[in-house]
């Protein structure tokens, strides 16, 4: 099996927006950055499976009169998968968004750490 890089770009680019993704998530402290990281690293997975699922050559699994043979479509599956998980991805976004300004809205900030310690002043 070889590797060639240049036939591999789209995986390449998935991998590399998922840890532009990750290390966002990881490193930031606030809030909003945090889910637009977040976001990236769905937009990656969502990017990589598209790859995946696609065969040049062949056909969208619709019929068409006179192609009978499997090997001329492409599997559904993945492109399937990859639309449920947009709207997944939708809708959780629009719920951490719902509690960030809730957040916001009781604590002033969106900075995680000070979050935290308003948190414990609370329980004091």
């Amino acid at each position: 099996m070889e590797f060639h890089l240049f036939t591999n770009y789209v995986e390449i680019a998935a991998v590399i927006l998922f840890s532009v993704g990750f290390t966002t998530l990881l490193f930031h402290q606030n809030l909003m950055k945090k889910i637009i990281g977040f976001n990236i690293m769905d937009t990656a997975i969502f990017l990589f499976l598209a790859a995946k699922g696609y065969i040049a050559g062949r056909m969208a699994p619709i019929l068409v009169e006179g192609a009978n043979d499997p090997a001329l479509y492409i599997n559904p599956v993945p492109s399937a998968l990859v639309l449920t998980g947009i709207v997944v991805s939708v809708s959780v976004t629009a719920f951490a968004l719902a509690l960030v300004l809730r957040l916001y809205e009781r604590y002033g900030t969106l900075h995680l750490d000070e979050i935290l310690y308003l948190t414990r002043g609370e329980h004091d």
